[in-house]
Protein backbone atom coordinates (compact mmCIF):
# COMPACT_ATOMS: atom_id res chain seq x y z
CA UNK A 1 0.00 0.00 0.00
CA UNK A 2 1.55 3.29 -1.16
CA UNK A 3 -0.19 5.50 1.40
CA UNK A 4 -2.00 4.53 4.59
CA UNK A 5 -4.66 6.67 6.26
CA UNK A 6 -5.24 5.50 9.82
CA UNK A 7 -8.10 6.70 12.02
CA UNK A 8 -7.57 6.42 15.78
CA UNK A 9 -10.82 6.65 17.70
CA UNK A 10 -10.55 7.25 21.44
CA UNK A 11 -13.85 5.79 22.60
CA UNK A 12 -16.53 7.92 24.29
CA UNK A 13 -15.69 11.33 25.79
CA UNK A 14 -15.17 13.21 29.04
CA UNK A 15 -18.90 13.61 29.62
CA UNK A 16 -20.17 10.21 28.42
CA UNK A 17 -22.56 8.97 31.16
CA UNK A 18 -21.51 5.81 32.98
CA UNK A 19 -18.03 5.50 31.52
CA UNK A 20 -16.25 5.66 34.88
CA UNK A 21 -14.38 3.28 37.15
CA UNK A 22 -16.02 2.67 40.55
CA UNK A 23 -13.52 5.14 42.06
CA UNK A 24 -14.06 7.82 39.43
CA UNK A 25 -11.53 7.49 36.56
CA UNK A 26 -13.13 8.50 33.28
CA UNK A 27 -12.56 5.94 30.55
CA UNK A 28 -11.76 8.70 28.04
CA UNK A 29 -8.69 9.69 30.07
CA UNK A 30 -7.14 6.34 29.21
CA UNK A 31 -8.44 6.14 25.64
CA UNK A 32 -7.21 9.56 24.57
CA UNK A 33 -3.70 9.12 25.96
CA UNK A 34 -3.22 5.78 24.20
CA UNK A 35 -4.40 7.42 20.97
CA UNK A 36 -1.98 10.32 21.47
CA UNK A 37 0.97 7.99 22.07
CA UNK A 38 0.00 5.80 19.11
CA UNK A 39 -0.21 8.80 16.78
CA UNK A 40 3.27 9.93 17.79
CA UNK A 41 4.68 6.44 17.19
CA UNK A 42 2.96 6.11 13.81
CA UNK A 43 4.58 9.37 12.66
CA UNK A 44 7.88 7.44 12.53
CA UNK A 45 6.64 5.32 9.62
CA UNK A 46 6.84 6.07 5.89
CA UNK A 47 3.66 7.08 4.03
CA UNK A 48 1.33 7.07 7.05
CA UNK A 49 -1.27 9.71 7.95
CA UNK A 50 -3.13 9.59 11.26
CA UNK A 51 -6.49 11.18 12.08
CA UNK A 52 -8.58 11.43 15.26
CA UNK A 53 -12.38 11.20 15.37
CA UNK A 54 -12.65 12.22 19.03
CA UNK A 55 -12.43 15.61 20.73
CA UNK A 56 -10.99 16.80 24.05
CA UNK A 57 -13.64 19.55 24.14
CA UNK A 58 -16.92 17.66 23.73
CA UNK A 59 -18.38 14.19 23.27
CA UNK A 60 -18.57 13.23 19.59
CA UNK A 61 -21.57 11.05 18.58
CA UNK A 62 -20.78 7.65 17.07
CA UNK A 63 -22.50 8.55 13.81
CA UNK A 64 -20.30 11.63 13.43
CA UNK A 65 -17.17 9.56 14.05
CA UNK A 66 -17.95 6.95 11.42
CA UNK A 67 -19.07 9.54 8.88
CA UNK A 68 -15.79 11.39 9.38
CA UNK A 69 -13.73 8.21 8.94
CA UNK A 70 -15.66 7.30 5.79
CA UNK A 71 -15.30 10.81 4.36
CA UNK A 72 -11.53 10.61 4.85
CA UNK A 73 -11.54 7.36 2.83
CA UNK A 74 -9.36 5.93 5.56
CA UNK A 75 -7.67 2.55 5.16
CA UNK A 76 -8.35 1.38 8.71
CA UNK A 77 -9.89 2.44 12.01
CA UNK A 78 -8.77 1.49 15.52
CA UNK A 79 -11.25 2.25 18.30
CA UNK A 80 -9.51 2.31 21.70
CA UNK A 81 -11.38 1.50 24.91
CA UNK A 82 -11.12 0.34 28.52
CA UNK A 83 -13.60 -2.35 29.52
CA UNK A 84 -16.16 -2.60 32.33
CA UNK A 85 -18.27 -5.38 33.80
CA UNK A 86 -21.22 -5.57 36.15
CA UNK A 87 -23.47 -2.80 37.44
CA UNK A 88 -20.94 -0.28 38.69
CA UNK A 89 -18.92 -1.96 41.42
CA UNK A 90 -15.63 -3.83 41.56
CA UNK A 91 -15.47 -7.40 40.26
CA UNK A 92 -13.03 -10.02 39.00
CA UNK A 93 -13.53 -9.64 35.21
CA UNK A 94 -10.10 -9.21 33.65
CA UNK A 95 -8.05 -9.19 30.49
CA UNK A 96 -7.92 -7.84 26.95
CA UNK A 97 -10.29 -8.51 24.07
CA UNK A 98 -10.48 -7.24 20.51
CA UNK A 99 -13.61 -7.00 18.37
CA UNK A 100 -14.35 -7.17 14.65
CA UNK A 101 -17.73 -6.97 12.96
CA UNK A 102 -19.87 -10.09 12.67
CA UNK A 103 -19.22 -10.13 8.90
CA UNK A 104 -15.60 -11.02 9.71
CA UNK A 105 -13.97 -9.08 6.84
CA UNK A 106 -10.63 -10.74 6.05
CA UNK A 107 -8.49 -7.62 6.37
CA UNK A 108 -10.07 -6.71 9.72
CA UNK A 109 -9.48 -10.26 10.97
CA UNK A 110 -5.80 -10.02 10.02
CA UNK A 111 -5.44 -6.60 11.68
CA UNK A 112 -7.28 -7.67 14.83
CA UNK A 113 -5.18 -10.81 15.24
CA UNK A 114 -1.95 -8.84 14.82
CA UNK A 115 -2.87 -6.05 17.24
CA UNK A 116 -4.39 -8.42 19.79
CA UNK A 117 -1.35 -10.71 19.77
CA UNK A 118 0.98 -7.79 20.44
CA UNK A 119 -1.22 -6.40 23.23
CA UNK A 120 -1.23 -9.75 25.04
CA UNK A 121 2.53 -10.16 24.64
CA UNK A 122 3.23 -6.61 25.81
CA UNK A 123 0.86 -6.48 28.79
CA UNK A 124 0.80 -10.06 30.02
CA UNK A 125 -2.92 -9.74 30.81
CA UNK A 126 -5.49 -12.48 30.33
CA UNK A 127 -6.23 -13.25 26.67
CA UNK A 128 -9.99 -12.95 26.19
CA UNK A 129 -9.61 -13.45 22.45
CA UNK A 130 -10.66 -11.81 19.19
CA UNK A 131 -14.46 -11.67 19.11
CA UNK A 132 -17.26 -10.47 16.84
CA UNK A 133 -19.83 -7.77 17.65
CA UNK A 134 -22.29 -5.50 15.87
CA UNK A 135 -20.84 -2.30 17.36
CA UNK A 136 -21.60 0.91 15.44
CA UNK A 137 -17.95 1.75 14.69
CA UNK A 138 -17.45 -1.72 13.21
CA UNK A 139 -20.73 -1.85 11.31
CA UNK A 140 -20.93 1.65 9.82
CA UNK A 141 -17.35 2.15 8.65
CA UNK A 142 -16.33 1.38 5.07
CA UNK A 143 -12.77 0.42 5.99
CA UNK A 144 -11.38 -2.48 8.07
CA UNK A 145 -12.16 -1.55 11.68
CA UNK A 146 -11.38 -3.07 15.05
CA UNK A 147 -12.33 -2.16 18.62
CA UNK A 148 -9.87 -2.88 21.44
CA UNK A 149 -10.67 -3.28 25.14
CA UNK A 150 -7.36 -2.78 26.96
CA UNK A 151 -8.31 -3.94 30.46
CA UNK A 152 -11.14 -3.61 32.98
CA UNK A 153 -11.88 -0.38 34.84
CA UNK A 154 -13.95 -2.50 37.25
CA UNK A 155 -10.98 -4.66 38.28
CA UNK A 156 -8.99 -3.25 41.22
CA UNK A 157 -5.68 -4.43 39.81
CA UNK A 158 -6.26 -3.46 36.19
CA UNK A 159 -7.50 0.05 37.05
CA UNK A 160 -4.03 0.68 38.49
CA UNK A 161 -2.56 -0.20 35.10
CA UNK A 162 -5.12 1.87 33.20
CA UNK A 163 -4.14 4.90 35.30
CA UNK A 164 -0.43 4.28 34.69
CA UNK A 165 1.31 6.31 32.01
CA UNK A 166 3.75 3.47 31.38
CA UNK A 167 0.87 1.06 30.71
CA UNK A 168 -0.78 3.55 28.34
CA UNK A 169 2.47 3.83 26.41
CA UNK A 170 2.85 0.05 26.41
CA UNK A 171 -0.62 -0.36 24.89
CA UNK A 172 0.11 2.27 22.24
CA UNK A 173 3.38 0.58 21.32
CA UNK A 174 1.65 -2.80 20.98
CA UNK A 175 -1.15 -1.36 18.84
CA UNK A 176 1.32 0.35 16.50
CA UNK A 177 3.48 -2.77 16.28
CA UNK A 178 0.40 -4.78 15.36
CA UNK A 179 -0.57 -2.31 12.63
CA UNK A 180 2.98 -2.24 11.28
CA UNK A 181 3.15 -6.03 11.10
CA UNK A 182 -0.29 -6.34 9.46
CA UNK A 183 0.48 -3.76 6.76
CA UNK A 184 4.23 -4.19 6.35
CA UNK A 185 5.04 -0.62 7.41
CA UNK A 186 8.64 0.57 7.40
CA UNK A 187 10.18 3.12 9.71
CA UNK A 188 12.13 6.01 8.25
CA UNK A 189 15.28 4.94 10.11
CA UNK A 190 14.94 1.40 8.76
CA UNK A 191 15.37 2.78 5.25
CA UNK A 192 17.88 5.49 5.98
CA UNK A 193 20.84 5.50 8.33
CA UNK A 194 23.24 8.45 8.57
CA UNK A 195 26.55 7.78 6.79
CA UNK A 196 29.86 9.31 7.88
CA UNK A 197 31.41 11.67 5.31
CA UNK A 198 34.64 10.65 3.58
CA UNK A 199 37.66 12.92 3.70
CA UNK A 200 37.22 14.26 0.15
CA UNK A 201 33.49 14.03 -0.37
CA UNK A 202 30.02 13.13 0.81
CA UNK A 203 27.72 10.21 0.24
CA UNK A 204 24.24 11.26 -0.91
CA UNK A 205 21.23 9.01 -0.38
CA UNK A 206 18.08 9.21 -2.49
CA UNK A 207 14.96 7.77 -0.87
CA UNK A 208 12.53 8.00 -3.77
CA UNK A 209 11.47 9.78 -6.91
CA UNK A 210 7.89 10.80 -7.67
CA UNK A 211 5.90 12.16 -10.58
CA UNK A 212 3.51 13.85 -8.14
CA UNK A 213 5.10 16.67 -6.10
CA UNK A 214 2.65 16.10 -3.23
CA UNK A 215 4.11 12.64 -2.63
CA UNK A 216 7.65 14.05 -2.68
CA UNK A 217 6.71 16.81 -0.22
CA UNK A 218 5.01 14.29 2.10
CA UNK A 219 8.06 12.01 2.23
CA UNK A 220 10.39 14.97 2.83
CA UNK A 221 8.21 16.05 5.76
CA UNK A 222 8.31 12.54 7.27
CA UNK A 223 12.11 12.51 7.00
CA UNK A 224 12.35 15.90 8.73
CA UNK A 225 10.14 14.65 11.58
CA UNK A 226 12.53 11.73 12.00
CA UNK A 227 15.51 14.08 12.32
CA UNK A 228 16.91 13.97 8.78
CA UNK A 229 17.62 16.91 6.52
CA UNK A 230 15.50 16.61 3.40
CA UNK A 231 14.70 18.73 0.37
CA UNK A 232 12.72 18.25 -2.81
CA UNK A 233 14.69 18.72 -6.03
CA UNK A 234 13.03 18.79 -9.48
CA UNK A 235 14.84 17.33 -12.47
CA UNK A 236 13.52 17.45 -16.01
CA UNK A 237 13.28 14.13 -17.84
Amino acid sequence: MNHLKIVLDAGHGYDTPGKRSPDGMKEYEFNRMVANYAKKLLSQYINVEVYFTHSDVKDIPLQTRTKQANALKANLLISIHANASGSGGWNSAEGIETFIHTRKPAEAVKLANSVHKNLILATGLKDRGVKTANFHVLRETTMPSILIECGFMTNKEEIKLLRSDSYRQKCAEAIVKGIAEAYGLEKVNAILSPLPPQENGLYKVQVGAFNDKKNADFLAEQLKKAGYKAMVIFEKK
